[in-house]
């Protein structure tokens, strides 16, 4: 398949400008970009669609730029947005590039001999133009009847109660000048982008076209959202990031596995690089047996190996394990910690186990794992308790300080998914 024809597999082309002439110059390598601004220290999940189909066109043979937003950054793009964003600091933004940069290297191959990945700032060739000359030079090419009309600024427009500063106002403009310039002085010939950049990706198609007279092209990857019509990337906690200090990699790891039967396939898509005979495979498994989960688990691991690497992965794959039942002995501290992070927690004091210990019914009581000592007895006959992932069926079972992982933690859990961490201290 050419790269156009993948990606349409892929469901990964909203729009398209003359994707005739795009496909026929795509026979030969093209020096293409896509833009992020760096409103925070990390990206998180929903910059991967756009990240990874840089990814694939370097991997077909193409030139890709990352363009940092350091000048766009500073002003925001209302894009998308209901209400302005905060402005940042110049400092801010360069520690966000920097932070930026390092995960942008397990995405993109900055030291490939033919066709290596650049990463690029637009601070550099915007903050030297004064604003007169940007007004003479790049504004008069732009009627403020087409900027209106921009889905972008119509919608904040409409509003009443957020409006839209004139700084914002000014944002398409910027984006326009970046590609011109890199089309002037790079080569740059395509700019990728989400479907809501799509009004910024033709102002700089029309500006390059009237200031260097020299077709470029542009393409939009759609927007992401869950079946259930949720937004893709937001949790209860927040926003998934990338970074592992802002989302653990097992946290990373479950937001995969968590995925939504009716989105496996599309994600596995979107955010993997397994080829189309191995999602075929894969989405006639899930069609077959959904209960075994075996595109949910090649989704998680696929994409937090091209985030984490394979070995964080496997530490994730063995905390899941581990809170679904898997063997505990052998695990190391800092990967129980990781489980200790994510589960529901309670802290004692030592103290309660001294003497003969802290019977295991009051226990499950204080982790709200039950509701009553008598119905932590009859749970206990049951036999849906587990202390350290095993099975405990004794009503006068005594927790003692022999029963402590590291010295200070008790794992339960009430059959197969309510958990819960006691730690003592």
């Amino acid at each position: 398949m050419t790269i156009l024809d993948e990606l349409d597999w892929r469901g990964l082309v909203a729009d398209c400008t003359d994707r005739e002439a795009l496909a026929a110059r795509l026979t030969r390598p093209i020096t293409l970009y896509c833009g992020f601004d760096p409103t925070a220290d990390s990206l998180h999940v929903g910059n991967l669609v756009p990240l990874l189909a840089l990814k694939r066109f370097q991997d077909a043979g193409h030139h890709p730029i990352a363009l940092a937003g350091g000048a766009t950054g500073s002003i925001g793009d209302p894009s998308g947005k209901s209400q302005e964003r905060q402005l940042l600091t110049p400092e801010t933004l360069a520690h966000n590039i920097a932070q930026v940069k390092s995960q942008l290297t397990r995405l993109l191959d900055f030291n490939a001999s033919t066709n290596p990945a650049k990463l690029e700032d637009n601070n550099q060739w915007t903050a030297p133009v004064s604003f007169l000359s940007f007004l003479r030079d790049i504004g008069k090419h732009f009627s403020v009847n087409q900027m209106v009309a921009k889905e972008s600024v119509r919608a904040r427009m409409e509003d009443r109660d957020a409006g839209i500063s004139f700084t914002e106002f000014s944002y398409m403009l910027l984006q326009a000048f970046d590609f011109m310039v890199l089309a002037r002085d790079q080569g740059c010939e395509l700019q990728i982008g989400g479907s809501d950049q799509w009004g910024n990706i033709t102002a700089g198609i029309e500006l390059t076209r009237k200031k260097l007279s020299k077709p470029v092209y542009g393409l939009t990857l759609p927007l992401i959202t869950n079946a259930d019509g949720s937004k893709f990337g937001k949790t209860v906690a927040g926003a998934i990031w990338l970074d592992p200090k802002k989302t653990s990699v097992y946290k990373f790891y479950q937001f995969w596995i968590n995925t939504d039967d009716r989105d496996v396939i599309r994600y596995l898509k979107f955010f993997t690089l397994l080829d189309q005979a191995e999602i075929t495979r894969l989405e006639e498994q899930h069609g077959q047996n959904p209960g075994a989960r075996l595109a949910h688990k090649a989704l998680a691991r696929a994409v937090t190996d091209l985030i984490h690497g394979a070995s964080a992965t496997q530490e994730a794959i063995r905390a899941s394990d581990i809170l679904f039942g898997g063997e505990i002995s052998g695990i190391t501290e800092g990967l129980f910690a990781e489980i200790a992070n994510e589960a529901p927690s309670k802290e004692l004091e030592k103290g309660k186990l001294a003497g003969a210990g802290l019977p295991l019914v009051e226990l499950l009581v204080l982790a709200a794992l039950s509701n009553s000592k008598g119905q932590a007895r009859k749970d206990l006959e049951g036999g849906g308790v587990y202390v350290n992932n095993i099975r405990e069926t004794n009503p006068m079972r005594l927790i003692t300080e022999g029963d402590l992982l590291f010295k200070k933690h008790v794992l339960l859990r009430k059959g197969k998914k309510n958990y819960a961490v006691i730690r003592f201290t």
